[in-house]
């Protein structure tokens, strides 16, 4: 995720001139700074999201790149509202659901999550496969990919050489998960 954007960068977003671009800049409507000895002009994320939002202008792709996207699979409608409530998409949260092995897969390629949360719940087998289905395949290397497991199932180090990254024993407090995702986005945007 770009921080700081290039006028020349700003024009391709919105689809117009870097001339425009430049005074925007120049009038004080898009706020940003110079590069120190040189004219060039930087526009920071939240600036642009800022000028985007006030004057009606679609966000685009800098929409997108802002939400951290969860695929729940196989969790029940009661889970899946209540972490919808302590990670609610006006927080840059974005959701899809799949409720079978063949349509986790259907949404992986299509969603692209950044995390995965699987209910062993639903057939242990069949979520220890989707995770080696994912795992072996390149662009989910960086997922982080949840299992939520019962206890007499939860042993922590059989399920991650399946490759997960963190369990959760049944039943829990949903919060603390929520929690849990809210430190991995952080981490990872501290990351980039």
């Amino acid at each position: 995720m770009r921080k700081v954007f290039t006028t020349g960068q700003v024009a391709k977003i919105c689809k117009v001139a870097p001339r425009t671009v430049s005074k925007w800049f120049d009038s004080g409507r898009l706020r940003g700074y110079r590069i120190p000895g040189s004219q060039d002009r930087r526009i920071p994320r939240e600036n642009l999201i800022r000028f985007l939002k006030e004057h009606g202008m679609p966000l685009g792709e800098l929409e997108e790149e802002g939400w951290h996207k969860i695929l729940l699979i196989g969790a029940d409608k009661m889970f899946i509202d209540r972490i919808k409530d302590l990670l609610p998409d006006e927080d840059e949260f974005k959701y899809e659901v799949a409720n079978s092995g063949f349509e986790a897969g259907i949404q992986a390629e299509s969603f692209h999550p950044d995390t995965i949360i699987i209910d062993l719940g639903m057939g242990r087998s069949e979520g220890l496969q989707i995770t080696q289905n994912l795992r072996r395949n390149p662009a989910y290397q960086e997922t982080t990919i949840v299992a939520m497991a019962m206890e007499d199932e939860a042993n922590p180090d059989a399920l991650k050489s399946y490759g997960f990254n963190e369990i959760f024993k049944k039943p829990f407090d949903v919060a603390l998960l929520a929690q849990r995702v809210r430190s991995l986005v952080e981490e990872k945007r501290a990351e980039l």
